[in-house]
């Protein structure tokens, strides 16, 4: 039961996660390769805060807040670059914040990480805690979900898909593409901080190994594979990436073939990844099938 609790927290942390990575993605059609970073930043703001006596709340609230302002920073001088340019300068950035949690010692510890971060106080601890943090992952998940879908019914949303489809077209109609953009990566970063928070209060531990590539690459696929531009497509992708990342646990390869087990799950995970790709290119749920889930 405990097991099936961490899986259920940990998809929804990454649906919420996914759903800001759609914002960018799905509704601006900005390639963000560095949105790990927010996500990071999320999780060291909220953690270091915490650790130093701020409410636990509070120091969620502050890390959307540096998290927004983290992307509001980017958006300077990234989207003045255009297509694959955009985005190699938002991987450079991830890899450049990386190096920060890395390199400074001491306000991150650097590759020791930081222990012992706080859950909030009504939550509790330990594995007694789990189902009550599924509760606030699940508010906070609905919540995000409400929110994005208003914001694809919005103008604004109407206007990132414009833009996302052709930025002359928005530009002929008087739109300023250069500010829709910006809010976009703004609001998108700041849920991503939510996320990251949300991380590291559930792990209690993080270090800048947990802010790699692979994280952007692996929510990224969340989102192509459930749907981008949809409402319930990133969710649906989370929930089957963290789904089918656990199932492969439970291969049935023999034990003296232990160190071939990792490799063996990788293998699989990518071939089954790629048939799907195959047969649904658009995603699990397409943006252009008119459905009220959708």
């Amino acid at each position: 039961m405990d097991y099936l609790l961490h899986i259920l927290i940990v998809a929804l942390i990454y649906a919420v996660f996914a759903m800001s990575l759609n914002l960018e993605l799905g509704y601006a059609g900005l390639y963000n390769f560095g949105h790990v970073a927010f996500f990071g930043i999320g999780a060291y703001t909220s953690a270091l805060l915490s650790l130093a006596g701020l409410p636990v709340p509070l120091g969620m609230a502050c890390a959307m807040v540096a998290a927004g302002m983290a992307g509001a920073l980017l958006c300077v001088p990234a989207l003045r670059l255009t297509g694959d340019f955009f985005g190699i300068a938002t991987l450079v950035f991830a890899e450049m914040v990386r190096l920060f949690f890395l390199n400074e010692r001491w306000l991150t510890k650097g590759p020791m990480g930081l222990p012992g971060i706080p859950r909030p106080s009504w939550v509790g601890t330990g594995i007694a805690a789990m189902p009550m943090f599924l509760v606030l992952c699940l508010l906070l998940t609905v919540s995000v979900f409400l929110l994005v879908r208003w914001v694809a019914v919005s103008p604004f949303g109407r206007a990132l898909k414009v833009v996302r489809e052709d930025e002359y077209v928005a530009q002929a109609l008087g739109k300023n593409v250069f500010s829709l953009k910006t809010r976009a990566v703004v609001a998108g970063s700041v849920l991503a901080g939510l996320a990251g928070s949300l991380w590291a209060h559930y792990i209690t531990y993080i270090s800048p190994g947990d802010f790699t590539l692979n994280e952007t690459i692996l929510v990224l696929l969340c989102v192509v594979l459930g749907g981008k531009g949809t409402n319930w497509g990133p969710v649906l992708g989370a929930f089957a990436v963290v789904f089918f990342q656990e199932a492969l646990r439970f291969l049935p390869i023999p034990a003296d073939l232990g160190r071939l087990i990792a490799p063996l799950q990788g293998m699989v995970y990518g071939l089954a990844l790629i048939l799907i790709m195959l047969q649904r290119p658009e995603g699990v749920i397409s943006e252009y099938r008119r459905s009220r889930v959708c």
